[in-house]
């Protein structure tokens, strides 16, 4: 098996803030999720996509999946994707996180490979980033245990998992103004977005 092979969109949710579903986003009348997958092959060979509306991704040439374990929120799609994996590792980002910084995710791959973490996240004092992060498909057992006992919280699984932590003062060095990490959760969330690439 190999090692990075494998990039997963998580592309589900309520997206109750937004008023419509975040999955069918859209920015100069091209579905962001379009340009995250095209921003994902330079790096991947396997774009697996989690959605709960599998119908709407017909002539994507990517794997598309759902949720093995329904309604246990992002760790349900964490879990299918690894589900579905040809890699040992697989990098997670979401629908509505636009920006891929392929200089970061390659230094954590490095970083990976010296350590041989199970999980790859970036740190931000006592929060973390779940997504732009690695996640091994050995920690399948443990995601199941652990929403098979109701809990949902990426945050507490990856407390009891070997998991290397980029500290917030490196990420930076990657993307001083944090968009790497920008979610699209509000409409004006979207119109500043806009409005930042239309000026680019």
């Amino acid at each position: 098996m190999e090692l990075f092979k494998s990039a997963a969109i998580l592309a589900g949710g309520k997206s109750s803030r937004m008023g419509f579903d975040k999955q069918f986003l859209k920015v100069n009348e091209r579905r962001v999720i379009d340009g995250i997958i095209s921003n994902l092959k330079k790096e991947f060979d396997e774009i697996i996509v989690v959605t709960n509306k599998p119908e709407k991704y017909l002539g994507i040439k990517s794997k598309i999946v759902t949720d093995r374990i329904e309604k246990k929120g992002p760790l349900s799609g964490i879990h299918a994707a690894l589900s579905e994996a040809n890699s040992k590792y697989v990098y997670f980002t979401a629908c509505d996180m636009p920006n891929i910084n392929i200089d970061y995710i390659r230094y954590m791959k490095k970083n990976i490979m010296k350590t041989k973490k199970e999980v790859c996240v970036t740190k931000i004092r006592d929060w973390i980033e779940p997504f732009n992060g690695f996640y091994s498909v050995d920690i399948l057992p443990f995601i199941e245990g652990h929403l098979y006992s109701n809990k949902r919280s990426i945050l507490s699984l990856i407390k009891n998992l070997n998991c290397l932590y980029i500290e917030e003062v490196v990420a930076r060095k990657f993307s001083p103004n944090w968009d790497m990490f920008l979610n699209l959760n509000t409409k004006d969330d979207l119109n500043s977005y806009i409005r930042r690439i239309k000026n680019e």
